[in-house]
Formats: C-alpha cells, structure tokens, sequence
C-alpha cells in the first residue's frame, strides 16, 4: 500500500499551519504559532512552586551548520487526526514494507484472515506488535532487525471464541509471534519489500537457544533443572525497544518479562525479589505454562530470572548464538543508547518502564578498539543509576558490592533492589534513552506516571514530586535532558533540565497545559520512543491516550513529532491509524527513508489498518520518504 500528498502543495514551509489532509482530521482554531526562542521557557518554581530547575532549551550555542541542516527538513505540520491511516506532511508519502503474518521465506505461507495463521506458518513469518528496529547494510544488502515485543491476544488468537490461546499449537503460535525478526529487504520501483529467503533472514522467538553471559553466568540465581547449569536459556520475549552498538550488532531489551509466568500452585508464595519485578500466580492471558512447564513459577522459581535483560544479535551472522548480557543488570528494559565515549569506553543509557523505577547507564570495563575485536565489551563493566537533584544537578551512583551490600551477581539479577539501596530517584516511566550525535546531550522520556504522589513503587520507595518529575498523577508525560559533566559520558555527575513537559492547553491553564513550547497545533501525551538523528533533530513517538475526549480532547491519535533541542520547537510530523501506538525508527545508509513502526492497530478492535475492508488489523514497519527524493534524516 501507498499513499502519498499533493504533489502541487510546497514541501518547504518555516511556518507552522497546520495543513489538515482529510475529513476526520480535528479542526483546530487559531493556529499559528510563533517560533520559540531559546529564552522562552516556562518557570518551574512559578508554575509548581517548588524546584528551581527550567523548563525550556539547553544553553549550547546553536551551530550554523546544524541549525541550516534542521531547516532542510522544514515541513507544514499536520493536524491531530482520528482517521484510520497514516498521515504526513504535503511532500512525503509511505508505504507498507512488513506486516505482522507476512512469510519470510517461499515455505511460508502468506497471511491467513480467517486463523490468523499457526504454529508453523508464524515461525516462519514477521512476527507481532513490532517495536525497536535498526536496519544493517552488508555489501550493498539491507537487513531490517525488528523487535516484535507481544502479541495482541484478542486479535492474534480472534479464531478463538474467547480470543485466547486454547491449545498447544496456540502456544507455539504465540511464542513465535513473539521475538525477533531479522530480514533482508530491497528497495524496486521506489518500494521496499521482504527478500524472501535471504541467507539473513531469521526468527528468533521464545524457544531460540541464547547464551547467559557475564556476572550471571552460572550462578545458583539462574540455574533449572533443564539448565543445571545455568549457561543457556531458551528465548528472548516482549523486546521493546532496541540498540545497536559501533561494532555492528543488535541490542533487543526485554520489558515486561513478569507477564508470561504463572504457578499451577494457586497458594504457591512468590519471593519478594519476584514480586518486585511483578510475577505473580496469574500470567496476562498468554498461558505459556499450559503447554510449557518452565513458565510455571510454582516448580521452576529460578526461570524468571532469567529474563529481563539485553539481548545482543549478530544481525549479519544467521548461525549466531544470541547473548544475553547479564552485565547491564536485569529489570524492565526499555531500548539500550549506546555511546563511545571520548576515553573509548562504551557507555549504554538505559530506562526501566515501570511507575516509580529508575534510569541506569552502564559503562564497560575494557574500551572500544576501531580495529580490534569488541565482540566481549558488553560483558563486563558497571552499572550506575541516576539521582537527580531539584537544583538541576545529578549524580550517578555506582551499584558495586560496597554501595549495596549485594554480590555483582545480585546485582545483575536483582537490579531494581540495588538501585534502591543507594537511593536512586524513582522516575516516571523512563522509557527511550537518546544520545545527540552532535554534541553531549541526552534524552528521556518519561512517559507517564498515574501514581506520581499517590503510592510508591512496587519496592517500597516513595514517589514524592522531583526535579524531573514535578507532577502530581503525571498523565502527560515529559522529556527529561542532560548533560554530562565537561561531556564525558563516564562521569558521574551531571546537569539537566526538561525539554518538554507534555499537556493539553486546550484543556488546563495549570502545569498540565504543559511547557511553553506546548501549544494547540502541537499537543500529544506520552512520549514513548524518542531517537535523534543525523542532523541532532529528535524524533519523538507517542503511546498515550487516544480517547480524543476530557484530558485528551483534541490530541487524536498516536503521533511521531519533530524537536529542535536549540531552539525548542516541536512540529507534529505525522499520526497513526486509529488505537495505535507510533514505535520504532531507523533509517536507509543514504537516509532518504525513514523506517517507523506501527504497533497494536485496533487493540481494543476499532481499526482494520493497513488493508482496510474488514481485514485483520496487523502491526507492520512502514516507509516514509519525501516526494523529491531529498534526505530525511
């Protein structure tokens, strides 16, 4: 599928109208909006009455260079929309490069409405609910990595009468909807489309063998009956975002691991170290454990903590064992940023996505060599969570043995508990990390936190208002940004301040209305995936409310925005089809293609995204170029 703009109406605009491209677009009224100075920010102390931290936009002097480079990439925003497709700006068009179901290889079978596919056809096609991606160029080939984080239960299993796995097929079916997809596309007649038996293509699920490596390797903490000795664990499952380090590899994270384990045993007591990563007696629905004994807690305690960790994928070498690497601690994971610092160590941010959790960078042992083998760099080094102080200050607290009174291995396994040992601050929702490749500064997003002043966190600690998290019952979200101190990413203090606070001025004339470079043409709640790219512009996806109703009127969709980091600016550069989350982004080698990832259209049965009629919404990847042919990011 294709869909492209007038090609009459002007690609390059530096006003922001807001150019409504059909009939289910939301009318706004009074538009315009003046640009933003970098001296224009909203007062925390004014509007909250407490820190004396800023919102608003970085001191860094603005480089000529990249601030014309921004300006190539001017575009006339779109409107909010609640439509059932994809819009972007006059002068770019997309396409359909994968959608969940879809064969890799000639085997397979193409996507079957009516069964939604089985156990056999899946594990030989893309997988469900794509997240974090990169796309990889190896002598003139393009291999497209994709997390596929879970599967929408009710629409992967809609063959059933309840929407719900009922055999073992379906088990099979779901843990291979479940994983990794790796897969070679070409781009013919300005369409990129899967390379169906590419040498590269591969999937890797649930079942796939994967190596333990680091501190954990080994320990009583991590070994089974089945794995004595606690060296391999079968699979990898809800990846959500991703990373990929200078040496070519994948980083795939696994979230919300907790979900898929369940006991037989209904009085079966968890250990608290479980309950702190939310296991419980009762999985989300995918019942695993019914056709796979392993994800029954009550006789395998030790099998969850063997998740919940960073994945690295050798996205080039098909026969490659995936590694699992312990080092950077086990929690929630959201993406992996990874950064080489100026002292050549590898430096890796990281978010634990969960009310009340915190923010980690990890920092290796040994240093990064251009020309010797970094294959083993993620095997060991430390890991360090932030504490951010209401002056605009922070430090990094190392968790090592001395500072928590836990062995590196406890550590690794039970990272949540270290970090509260040294009092790191609780977040709301960290979620991607992203690193400007132009200069020191780094980004997250905090995507929302309902119980920000209400409850603490699944631990104990409390989530009082902080520096960066400065609202009550935050359901808007906000973007956290730092820098290292004299820009070294090994330091462990640091500066920051917040780029943007999400809020809806159509609704709130209070700290919910959100930062001063919030306004009518540009509201949206919960930034979710957030990337720089080549030109140090940020890339800002949304996985909020799409009611379109109350503290929500006027946002529609899910959306992909643009921020300029110097001046604070935020133009909305497209939204998705109904009930969707935007996730995922990446780029061609020449950069005229933008890869982004549509999630869960319809989850709650109200989209019929991407074919239409009344065929089985399907995640996919998208492609999204400009009508010149020009570069994009």
């Amino acid at each position: 599928m294709s869909k492209s703009t007038k090609k009459n109406s002007p690609i390059f605009e530096e006003t922001l109208n807001i150019d409504n491209h059909n009939a289910d677009d939301i009318a706004f009224d009074s538009l315009a909006e003046k640009a933003i100075s970098r001296r224009q920010f909203l007062s925390a102390s004014a509007v909250f009455g407490a820190s004396a931290f800023v919102f608003g936009c970085s001191t860094y002097s603005t480089d000529k260079n990249s601030a014309k480079k921004y300006l190539d990439l001017a575009f006339t925003p779109v409107g909010a929309s609640v439509s059932d497709t994809i819009t972007v700006p006059v002068g770019f068009k997309w396409h359909t490069v994968a959608s969940w179901g879809d064969p890799l290889w000639s085997k397979g079978v193409e996507f079957d409405q009516a069964s939604r596919g089985t156990g056999a056809s899946q594990e030989l096609a893309f997988g469900d609910n794509n997240d974090g991606m990169a796309l990889f160029t190896h002598k003139g080939r393009n291999i497209l990595t994709v997390n596929n984080e879970y599967v929408n239960r009710s629409i992967f299993h809609g063959n059933r009468p309840e929407g719900a796995p009922i055999n073992a097929d379906d088990v099979r079916k779901s843990k291979a909807g479940h994983g990794v997809s790796v897969m070679e596309i070409m781009q013919k007649n300005g369409q990129w489309k899967i390379v169906k038996d590419s040498p590269y293509n591969r999937r890797i699920t649930a079942d796939t063998a994967m190596s333990l490596t680091g501190p954990v390797r080994g320990h009583e903490l991590v070994k089974t009956s089945a794995d004595p000795k606690g060296e391999t664990a079968l699979g990898t499952f809800n990846n959500c975002g991703n990373g990929e380090t200078p040496w070519g590899t994948y980083l795939a994270c696994e979230e919300n691991f907790n979900g898929y384990f369940s006991s037989s045993d209904e009085n079966y007591q968890t250990s608290a170290e479980l309950k702190r990563y939310g296991v419980k007696n009762k999985d989300r629905g995918y019942k695993w454990a019914s056709a796979d004994e392993r994800f029954d807690i009550s006789k395998h305690p030790t099998e969850p903590n063997r998740f919940g960790y960073i994945v690295e994928i050798d996205p080039l070498n098909p026969n490659s064992t995936p590694k699992k690497r312990t080092a950077m601690g086990r929690f929630k994971h959201e993406n992996a940023e990874v950064v080489v610092a100026d002292n050549d160590h590898v430096v890796v941010y990281m978010g634990d996505d969960e009310r009340g959790e915190f923010l980690y960078k990890f920092v290796s042992k040994n240093k990064y060599s251009k020309r010797g083998n970094n294959s083993d760099l993620l095997e060991n080094g430390t890991i360090y969570v932030a504490k951010f102080a209401d002056d605009g200050k922070g430090q990094w607290l190392a968790l090592t043995p001395e500072t928590t009174g836990m062995t590196i291995a406890e550590i690794c396994v039970h990272t949540r508990i270290a970090g509260s040992k040294v009092g790191a601050t609780t977040m709301d929702r960290p979620e991607w990390v992203a690193a400007n490749p132009l200069k020191p500064e780094v980004c997250c997003a905090l995507t929302n936190n309902k119980n920000r002043g209400v409850k603490p966190n699944a631990g104990g600690d409390e989530t009082p208002l902080n520096g960066p998290n400065p609202r009550v019952e935050n359901n808007y979200g906000q973007i956290v940004r730092w820098t290292e101190d004299k820009g070294d990413h090994t330091a462990t203090t640091f500066s920051w301040d917040l780029f943007v606070t999400a809020g809806n001025p159509t609704v709130h004339k209070d700290a919910y209305a959100g930062s001063s470079n919030i306004s009518e043409a540009n509201i949206f709640n919960s930034p979710d995936g957030i990337k720089f790219d080549s030109y140090g512009r940020l890339w800002i996806q949304t996985d909020g409310k799409y009611t379109n109703k109350d503290d929500y009127a006027n946002m529609g969709n899910n959306q992909m925005l643009l921020g300029n980091t110097q001046t604070g600016e935020i133009r909305r550069f497209m939204t998705g089809p109904k009930e969707c989350e935007i996730t995922g982004i990446t780029w061609s080698a020449d950069k005229k293609t933008m890869f982004v990832g549509i999630q869960h259209p319809g989850e709650k049965g109200n989209s019929h995204w991407p074919n239409g009629g009344n065929s089985v919404p399907r995640s996919s990847v998208v492609a999204i170029s400009r009508e010149d042919g020009g570069a994009i990011g």
